[in-house]
């Protein structure tokens, strides 16, 4: 580490993932151990959820399981605020992310591309701070990757503006680049189990749609019910003019699946935007 360099340091280690090291990769490989590859080619983004990894990490692992092995040249991670409000996009604009993995370094060349092309797209602290929603992502491609630079996006007010500029910009300023888009988002959050198993197959159709403007409308009115509904949105935006044509579904369970517990649920999904 370079004298003078901003780092972030994890909040998130020791509650929604381990703060040991060792057992935090191994939990990771177990997770992936328990996924099957769909041999997909051309992935442009996949969709993550958010939540502890105990209730969420064995989704998320096959979303992760379809980029294993591949290479990128930089991951944007695209994720929503839980924990501050702001209407823009926030860009981290330190050095590194720390997890119990180590550091996770900014691809700063490309986050600075990346602000310079739209007004409400900053490079800012705002969202970064106290926000677990991009973090919980780091240690799966930690675990995958011995090196490799992320954008860390926080999408503050989740409006068209926000979610078509982002996606418009990532997908036209490196349309022709080797990076993977990572949005994190969990779906229904606290309704009864048979609730919200309704819900959260309709937004599971629509994500299988690959249809962004569909997307965007149900989401907005608030008929898709997803915390991070704007970066998946985003996503799918940039996954299209990056020349990704489909979508699957990989897996979806929710913490009554896991708990027992189905008085109150969040639901959990992954996915992959590709090109066939």
């Amino acid at each position: 580490m370079v004298k003078d360099e901003i780092i972030r340091e994890s909040i998130a280690d020791g509650s929604f993932y381990p703060g040991d090291p060792d057992i935090l990769r191994g939990q990771i490989n177990k997770f992936l151990d328990s996924t099957e590859s769909s041999d997909m080619e051309n992935i442009k983004a996949i969709v993550c959820p958010h939540a502890g990894y105990i209730y969420s990490g064995q989704v998320a692992a096959y979303s992760y399981r379809q980029i294993a092995g591949k290479k990128f040249d930089s991951i944007f991670i695209i994720a929503p605020s839980h924990s501050e409000y702001f209407n823009f996009i926030s860009l981290y604009n330190g050095n590194a992310y720390r997890t119990p993995l180590g550091l996770v370094y900014i691809d700063k060349e490309r986050a600075k591309i990346l602000a310079d092309k739209s007004s409400v797209i900053e490079l800012s602290t705002y969202g970064h701070n106290d926000e677990h929603s991009l973090e919980v992502q780091l240690p799966f491609l930690q675990v995958l990757f011995e090196d490799i630079k992320i954008v860390p996006i926080v999408i503050g007010q989740q409006n068209s503006q926000n979610i078509k500029e982002l996606g418009n910009a990532v997908g036209n300023l490196f349309k022709n680049e080797n990076i993977l888009i990572v949005a994190s988002t969990d779906l229904s959050h606290y309704h009864p189990y048979d609730i919200a198993v309704t819900l959260d197959k309709k937004v599971e159709e629509l994500v299988n749609n690959f249809d962004p403007e569909k997307l965007m409308l149900e989401f907005l009115r608030n008929n898709a019910e997803m915390c991070g509904g704007g970066p998946v949105i985003s996503a799918m935006i940039a996954s299209k003019i990056m020349g990704a044509n489909s979508s699957k579904i990989l897996n979806y369970k929710n913490s009554g699946d896991i708990t027992g517990d189905r008085s109150a649920v969040v639901g959990y999904l992954s996915a992959a935007f590709y090109k066939k």
